[in-house]
C-alpha cells in the first residue's frame, strides 16, 4: 500500500539542529531535482524579498517566510511527519501511533512537496514555504517540473494499492497511469443530511482533510494494508466508514470512492 498525501501550508516552527542532507532522503533518484529547486528557492529569497513574496504567493503578514526560505541550507531539520502540522496531519496523529502503526506509516506514506518532490515521514527536512502551484524562476511551474522528475521514479515504488489523497495542485506532480492507475483510488468526502425531509449531499471542502486523515489513521492503527481498491472499500467499511464506489478504475483513470459522513468536523 502506498498512500499519497499533500503537505500542509502550516509547518513546525524553525528548529535548532543539523540541516537537511539531500542524499539521505528517500527516493534518492530525485536528489538532483531537489538540489535544483532548493538552489532556486534560496536564490530567490536571498534577493528582492518583496518579489520573492509575490512569487511564492504569500500575504504581507507572511513576509517572514521569505527570510526562513533564504536560510534553508543551514536550517535545522525534523522528520517530515513532525514538520507538517495542518488539518490532515492533526487528524492523522502520527505522534500518537503505537510502534507498529508508525512503522506502517513510515513505509506506506508519501508526502508530496513543491520543494522536495515527495518524501517519507521519517525524512529529515527543515520547515519551508513553497507550494506546488509556484512558478519558481528559472525552473517554471513546479507541478510540471516534478511531473518530469517523478515520471520514472514513482511507478517503481507504487506496489499494490495506491491511495491518492492529494489535492489537485499536488496531484499534478505525478499522475498514476496504465496498470498503476487501475489500482489507484481517490477519495471524495460527501456530507449527507436531511433538509426539509429530503436527503441532500454536498462535497466537503476544507474538512475533507480531517476525514482523510482519520481514514489513514484508522488503517494504520488496525494494521491494515489493502492490496487493491476493492480491498480498501472492504477495510474501511469494516472500520465503520461509509464508502461507496463512484467509479471503477481503468488503465486511463483511478477508482473514485465516496466517503459519506453525517457530520463534518
Amino acid at each position: 500500500m502506498l498512500v499519497l498525501l499533500p503537505p500542509s501550508e502550516g509547518k513546525a516552527a524553525s528548529v535548532v539542529g543539523a540541516p537537511v542532507e539531500l542524499g539521505s532522503l528517500s527516493l534518492p533518484e530525485l536528489t538532483g531535482a531537489r538540489a535544483a529547486v532548493l538552489d532556486a528557492l534560496v536564490e530567490l529569497c536571498s534577493g528582492d524579498r518583496e518579489r520573492a513574496r509575490e512569487v511564492l504567493g504569500l500575504s504581507p503578514g507572511l513576509a517572514g517566510e521569505v527570510e526562513r526560505d533564504a536560510g534553508l541550507r543551514t536550517a535545522g531539520a525534523l522528520p517530515a511527519g513532525e514538520v507538517y502540522t495542518g488539518v490532515l496531519f492533526d487528524s492523522l496523529g502520527l505522534a500518537k501511533l503505537d510502534e507498529a502503526a508508525y512503522a506502517l506509516a513510515e513505509r506506506s506514506l508519501l508526502v508530496f512537496s513543491g520543494l522536495w518532490g515527495a518524501v517519507r515521514i521519517g525524512d529529515r527536512i527543515p520547515p519551508y514555504r513553497c507550494s506546488m502551484g509556484v512558478k519558481l524562476p528559472p525552473l517554471g511551474a513546479l507541478g510540471a517540473y516534478w511531473r518530469g522528475a517523478t515520471a520514472d521514479v514513482l511507478p517503481a515504488v507504487a506496489d499494490g494499492l495506491v491511495l491518492d489523497l492529494r489535492s489537485s495542485a499536488y496531484a499534478a506532480a505525478w499522475k498514476p497511469a496504465g496498470e498503476v492507475a487501475a489500482r489507484t483510488a481517490t477519495v471524495r468526502v460527501l456530507h449527507e443530511r436531511v433538509v426539509d425531509g429530503a436527503v441532500k449531499r454536498s462535497v466537503v471542502s476544507h474538512f475533507n482533510k480531517a476525514t482523510k486523515g482519520r481514514l489513514v489513521r484508522d488503517l494504520l492503527t488496525a494494521g491494515l494494508e489493502p492490496g487493491s481498491p476493492g480491498e480498501l472499500v472492504e477495510a474501511l467499511t469494516g472500520l465503520g466508514h461509509r464508502v461507496e464506489v463512484a467509479a471503477r478504475g481503468t488503465v486511463r483513470k483511478p477508482w473514485q470512492l465516496d466517503v459519506v459522513v453525517a457530520e463534518i468536523h
